[in-house]
């Protein structure tokens, strides 16, 4: 609604109370409002919903409108992220948030940091996601606010033109409430557990559930060793259950992003259920490693299974986990994505373990023959050496093309020497162009980074700490971080006005008037960032 149709509003609803409600402005009641958008979660889930819906099908038109998030840990870091996207790109569009189970795990658990095995309490995840929109919901009522305080600013002044272009910013604000892709892991539990948590995840305002078919008891990060999948049947399960969960709370066009770890995972802890030869329980089995038999053979607790005839017993571990074929990590990807998407995924995510735009594209083109609209969700992981990997790559494309590679070791492309020759340059290149060239070729419509706002967190902490308690000492503070804040127009220089004081100060004037104690008054330190 309109700026000046909410006032209008309020002032009849105000009037109609006979005069009982005369201290209450309704300007202040329209600001406050508008300052509030969103009132629940829910409205968020389906507002955000329809934003990757759009989105998702302006990148079946043209891959080059593919989408970007990073992962955040925090409401706070969520919201400078959002902060500084309007600030230097003037809009929000097609940037997302993830919201990381590893960085959950690893930060925000009761227990202390953890791996990421799902050892975290399930309620963290919507906790965060709740959190998170509080922030960028905050971030809406700061920016707001200041713009209220320039209206009345120009009003005094009496300044028309002035005036009527803020109430048009005002009209036209785009909010800084954008998409999450949340995290559920494996579901912590079977489907109806799984169906729980995503509830409450989409009731703290989730549009988008990403959810892994590893075995949520043998769950494992997906750049670890030890993963174990489950049978399409189970997984199928627990696609139904999230969109069950988007229906029952009115999101209908909530996102279900499938992932497969089928690449790296070598183990499953069953053997599906099979009816007849070529089902999908019979596929998933086909990729087992067994060894043929006759019956004379079989001992003691062995499992056997018939295929075409032949008596085959697979390869089970001590641990009771069975062993998939080598090399056959691809086809069970593509298997389980074309299978995922025929059941209710919108979105795919296929765990690698390296940034390889030909290694993701020669699977999505077998996926897209049956589907050609599939489109995936893609980790560019801190797991991977991006330096290294890249040079690596231009190293065995130039060597291939019969260039001379004798001034470079292999191996030890990552080091500093290598810095300023071509191939590092051309390296380079690739790595800044990747989400491009790969969004055109492999069909990644989404390019997130896991755990970015993690290691930022890290590296920043350490630069500081060994200026600050260093030969710099409060000059390490000074020149590094509050200079640069000051000078870079970061938001968060003015502490106190981003915490919301500035706000509070509004509030108070509107609940006692010239009464109002202001915190902003002409001994705030904070004037000295004007």
């Amino acid at each position: 609604m309109p700026y000046q149709d909410h006032i209008i509003e309020m002032s009849q609803l105000i009037k109609g109370k006979n005069g009982t409600w005369d201290g209450i402005d309704p300007e202040a009641v329209a600001r406050m409002r508008m300052q509030n958008r969103f009132k629940t979660g829910l409205e968020i889930a389906k507002y955000t919903a329809d934003i990757m819906r759009k989105d998702m099908a302006a990148y079946d038109a043209d891959p080059a409108n593919y989408t970007q998030s990073l992962g955040c840990w925090h409401g706070f870091v969520a919201q400078q992220k959002l902060i500084s996207i309007k600030k230097h790109f003037g809009t929000t569009k097609q940037r997302y948030i993830y919201l990381s189970g590893w960085m959950v795990a690893a930060l925000r658990s009761e227990f202390g940091p953890l791996p990421d095995q799902s050892m975290h309490e399930k309620t963290s995840v919507p906790a965060l996601i709740e959190e998170i929109y509080t922030f960028l919901k905050q971030a809406d009522a700061r920016e707001l606010g200041m713009l209220f305080r320039d209206l009345d600013a120009a009003r005094k002044a009496g300044d028309k033109a002035k005036e009527q272009k803020l109430i048009d910013a005002i009209d036209n604000y785009e909010t800084h409430v954008v998409p999450i892709i949340a995290d559920i892991d494996a579901g912590f539990g079977n489907a109806e557990a799984t169906y729980l948590l995503a509830k409450k995840m989409i009731e703290a305002g989730a549009c988008a559930l990403q959810i892994e078919n590893q075995v949520s008891d043998e769950k494992q990060c997906g750049h670890q060793d030890g993963k174990v999948t489950v049978p399409h049947e189970d997984f199928i399960q627990k696609i139904r259950a999230l969109r069950y969960a988007f229906l029952e709370m009115g999101v209908d066009n909530g996102i279900i992003v499938a992932r497969t770890d089928s690449l790296g995972a070598g183990l499953t802890k069953q053997i599906a259920f099979s009816k007849e030869p070529g089902d999908l329980g019979d596929q998933y089995n086909a990729f087992l490693d067994c060894e043929e038999i006759d019956a004379t053979q079989v001992g003691n607790g062995d499992v056997v299974i018939t295929r075409n005839g032949k008596l085959l017993r697979p390869k089970r571990l001590p641990s009771n986990l069975f062993q998939f074929r080598e090399g056959t990590g691809a086809d069970r990807c593509v298997l389980d994505c074309i299978t995922s998407l025929q059941n209710g995924a919108d979105l795919l995510w296929i765990e690698t373990e390296k940034p390889h735009i030909e290694q993701i594209a020669s699977m999505v083109d077998r996926i897209r023959e049956v589907i050609p609209n599939a489109k995936l969700a893609y980790n560019n992981s801190p797991s991977f050496n991006w330096t290294l990997n890249f040079r690596q790559q231009v190293f065995d494309a130039w060597q291939a093309a019969g260039k001379d590679v004798s001034a470079y070791d292999r191996e030890k492309l990552m080091s500093v020497d290598y810095d300023a020759t071509d191939l590092a340059i051309e390296a380079d290149e690739k790595i800044r162009t990747f989400q491009r060239d790969a969004a055109k070729r492999a069909g990644i419509f989404h390019h997130l980074i896991t755990l970015p706002t993690y290691h930022t967190a890290a590296l920043s902490t350490d630069n500081l700490a060994k200026r600050y308690f260093g030969d710099d000492g409060m000059l390490g503070y000074v020149k590094n971080v509050q200079r640069e804040e000051i000078r870079q127009g970061i938001a968060c220089v003015k502490h106190q006005n981003m915490s919301g004081s500035d706000i509070g100060d509004d509030h108070k004037e509107y609940f006692a008037g010239e009464a109002a104690l202001k915190a902003g008054g002409v001994h705030n330190t904070m004037n000295q960032f004007a």
